[in-house]
């Protein structure tokens, strides 16, 4: 399977709470909740619902996890049923047991984990938010496509997808768009290192 990322993120690169509920994560002060509601337009919504239901497992995050399974499970909305049919993967060295159906809790030598599920046949094991496992996945080598819905806002505050320090990375371009609303859909493979002018 292709291992894909999705992750709403702010022009300013934060990716901490961006659900209708501002309150679903105030980890660390954040109190700018809730910035990605009514973010995109009917097209956006569409390739977002689209987005899911092309997924033949879903990787999560705990914290990501827990917000969808109190979500998403269960559910009539299209993502919902897309989420509930396919099995499910927790990254988690602290969760002991899973409660939605179809979850299996990841333990141990993650890497190896994620290897074995990226060697299944099928078509893509998606990861939606799940900041701190997507900068995992990213810095271990183990992500082949990359998408961002760009929201624009600036928010001064909140944990950022992009460490401040951390491994260098080109990226292939592969889609990019701006809906109707100024939400920016970009579509990366990872490429390497970067080159670097020399003196």
């Amino acid at each position: 399977m292709k291992l894909t990322t999705i992750t709403q993120i702010t022009l300013d690169g934060v990716v901490q709470g961006n659900g209708g509920a501002s309150e679903e994560d105030r980890r660390h002060g954040f109190e700018r909740g809730g910035w990605a509601l009514g973010a995109g337009d009917d097209e956006t919504r569409a390739f977002i619902t689209e987005t899911y239901q092309r997924a033949d497992a879903f990787l999560f995050g705990r914290r990501t996890y827990e917000l969808f399974a109190g979500a998403w499970g269960p559910s009539t909305h299209p993502i919902g049923v897309a989420l509930n049919a396919a099995p499910k993967y927790v990254a988690s060295a602290t969760l002991a047991e899973a409660h939605w159906a179809g979850t299996t809790v990841l333990g141990g030598d993650l890497a190896s984990a994620v290897a074995e599920l990226k060697a299944r046949p099928g078509g893509e094991l998606q990861v939606h938010g799940s900041g701190t496992l997507v900068r995992w996945l990213l810095a271990h080598g183990l992500v082949d496509e990359l998408t961002l819905l760009v929201v624009p806002v600036i928010l001064g505050q909140g944990a950022r997808l992009f460490p401040e320090t951390g491994p260098d990375l080109a990226l292939d371009v592969v889609e990019s768009r701006v809906d109707t609303k100024g939400v920016s859909v970009q579509v990366h493979r990872p490429a390497g290192r970067p080159r670097y002018a020399t003196a």
